[in-house]
C-alpha cells in the first residue's frame, strides 16, 4: 500500500510540474520555485544592518564555491532604514513627531514606495534603487532578492503619498490604518477593497521587476494570516511581467489556510524564527510532520534558514558566534531541510565559513536529495528513533535516519517500511561511499543528535 501511495505522490507531482509549467506560459512568466529555492539571507549574520559591500562579498563567495542549486542572494529586513547610533542590535522604531512626521525618515520616494537607504547601500544614489546591486549579482550568474514589510509606510500615509496609477487616490486612503505589525512600527497594513490598493501594490512590484528583483520575502503576513494582501502581492507578480518568488513570513502559517498559501506563495514559514538551539529543531520536526504532504512544486512550506556558520555579527539574537549546534547537530540541520524538501537559504556569513561549512552546502549527492526527491514523509518516530524517507528519481529511495535521543544509539531501517523490496544496494551521501548490498534491513550506531542520509536502490 505504502508503494502505491509514493507512486501516486510522484504522479501528482509531475502533473502539477506541468500545470505550472503550463501556468507560467499562459502568463508570459516562466515558472518559480519549480524546486525548493537555495540561496543567502543576510539576516541572520547582520540584522537589520548589512552593507551593500557585504551582500556583495557573499555573493561573490557563492559564486565561486557553492555551485550546485544555490542561486539567491536576499537583502533582509529593513533596507531603508538609517540604523542610527544604538540600533544596530535592532531597534527598527520609528519616533512620531509632533506634526505627525516620523524620524529617523525612512529612504522613500514620491509615490510612497520604500528605497534603499544609500548609507548602506551607496550605489543607490541619484534615485536608481537596488538596479546595480541587483547587476552585480546577476552579473555572478546568481539571482536577487529583497525582505519588504506588508503594506504602506506610515510616513507616505503622513504625507498623503500619491499612489501610483490610481488617479489621485492617496497613501492614506488605502491604508488600514487599524492593522499594524506588533513588533515594528513602520507600516500600516493595506485595506485591498479599497480603490487603489491593488494599484500601490502594482507600483511596489514594477518598481522591483525594474531594480532586477527576482525574490521577494513579505515579512508581518503570514501570522496573523492576511489572505487579501497576500492575494494581491500575487496579483502585483502577476502584472509586473517578471519572474518573482513570493516568500511569506513568519510563521505559525495556520495549517487552516494550507490550500490557500499553497495556491497564492512559493514558499511560507511553519515557524517563527529558527535559531541554533536543539530544542527548537526538535519542535521543527513537530511542524515539518503537521506540514507532510502540502509542499510541491511552485510552493514549498518552510523551516526557515539554515543556522549554520558565522551568525548574529549585528544582532539580532545573541552574541557574534559560529553555531552553537554541535557538528553532529549540523548534520542533522542540513540533512532534515534536505530530505524534507524546505527551502534552503543560508544564514552565516559565507566569507567567514569553515571547512566544515563548506563541506556541508558543497555536498551535491545531499543537496540533490532536497532538489529532486519527491513525497517526503516521516516513517517512523519512536523510542529516540526517527526516520524519513522521499522518493529518489527511477525509483530508489532518500532515507534519513536520526538519533533524537541523548545518547549513542542503533538505528535500524526496515527496508518494508520505505517501501524497498528484499534487498538494497545502500549508498551513504554523506560519506559518499557505497556501503554495499543488504537485505530486508539496514541498521546503524548514530551518535546523540547525528544522522545518516541514505540512497537505496532495489537490488533482485
Amino acid at each position: 500500500m505504502r508503494s502505491l501511495i509514493c507512486s501516486a505522490g510522484a504522479l501528482f507531482s509531475s502533473f502539477l510540474l506541468a500545470g505550472l509549467l503550463f501556468a507560467g506560459a499562459l502568463l508570459g512568466q516562466e515558472p518559480v520555485a519549480v524546486k525548493p529555492p537555495m540561496g543567502w539571507n543576510s539576516y541572520n549574520c547582520f540584522g537589520s544592518a548589512v552593507h551593500e559591500d557585504e551582500v556583495k562579498a557573499n555573493a561573490d563567495y557563492m559564486a565561486k564555491k557553492l555551485r550546485y542549486g544555490w542561486q539567491y542572494i536576499v537583502v533582509d529586513f529593513l533596507w531603508a532604514y538609517d540604523n542610527p547610533p544604538g540600533s544596530l542590535i535592532g531597534n527598527p522604531f520609528q519616533q512620531r513627531l509632533q506634526d505627525g512626521s516620523f524620524i529617523p525618515w525612512l529612504a522613500m520616494d514620491e509615490w510612497g514606495r520604500l528605497l534603499p537607504n544609500t548609507n548602506k547601500f551607496p550605489s543607490a544614489w541619484g534615485g536608481v534603487g537596488f538596479k546595480p546591486l541587483a547587476d552585480y549579482v546577476h552579473g555572478l550568474g546568481l539571482k536577487f532578492g529583497i525582505h519588504v514589510m506588508r503594506g504602506i509606510p506610515r510616513q507616505a500615509v503622513w504625507a498623503h503619498s500619491p499612489v501610483k496609477g490610481a488617479n489621485g487616490i492617496t497613501a492614506d486612503q488605502v491604508a488600514d490604518t487599524s492593522s499594524t505589525c506588533p513588533w515594528m512600527n513602520h507600516m500600516y497594513g493595506l485595506d485591498m477593497r479599497k480603490p487603489g490598493a491593488q494599484e500601490y501594490l502594482n507600483s511596489l512590484l514594477d518598481l522591483y521587476a525594474f531594480w532586477g528583483v527576482d525574490f521577494i520575502k513579505v515579512d508581518d503576513i503570514a501570522r496573523p494570516y492576511s489572505a487579501a494582501e497576500i492575494e494581491g502581492y500575487k496579483k502585483a507578480i502577476e502584472h509586473c511581467g517578471r519572474p518573482i518568488v513570493l516568500s511569506l513570513s513568519p510563521g505559525e502559517t495556520p495549517l487552516k489556510d494550507s490550500t490557500h498559501v499553497a495556491q497564492h506563495a512559493n514558499m511560507w514559514r511553519m515557524a517563527d524564527d529558527f535559531w541554533d538551539s536543539w530544542k527548537e529543531m526538535e519542535k521543527m520536526f513537530d511542524y515539518a510532520r503537521s506540514w507532510e504532504g502540502i509542499g510541491g512544486p511552485g510552493h514549498w512550506p518552510d523551516c526557515d534558514m539554515i543556522q549554520i556558520g558565522k551568525v548574529s555579527k549585528r544582532g539580532p539574537v545573541g552574541p557574534e558566534r559560529y553555531s552553537k549546534f554541535t557538528n553532529d547537530e549540523l548534520v542533522t540541520h542540513m540533512t532534515f531541510w534536505c530530505i524534507y524538501r524546505s527551502p534552503l537559504m543560508l544564514g552565516g556569513n559565507l566569507p567567514e565559513n569553515r571547512e566544515i561549512e563548506e563541506n556541508l552546502f558543497s555536498n551535491e549527492e545531499v543537496l540533490r536529495v532536497n532538489q529532486e526527491g519527491a513525497n517526503p514523509r516521516q516513517l517512523y518516530k519512536r523510542d529516540g528513533s526517527m526516520i524519513w524517507a522521499s522518493d529518489a528519481p527511477g525509483g530508489d529511495r532518500y532515507v534519513a535516519l536520526f538519533n533524537i535521543s541523548e545518547g549513542e544509539k542503533i538505528v535500524t531501517l526496515d527496508f518494508a517500511l520505505a517501501g524497498v523490496k528484499k534487498k538494497a544496494i545502500i549508498r551513504d551521501l554523506w560519506k559518499k561511499t557505497d556501503l554495499g548490498s543488504f537485505t530486508k534491513k539496514y541498521a546503524v550506531t548514530i551518535p546523540a543528535h547525528g544522522s545518516v542520509l541514505l540512497k537505496l536502490a532495489s537490488s533482485k
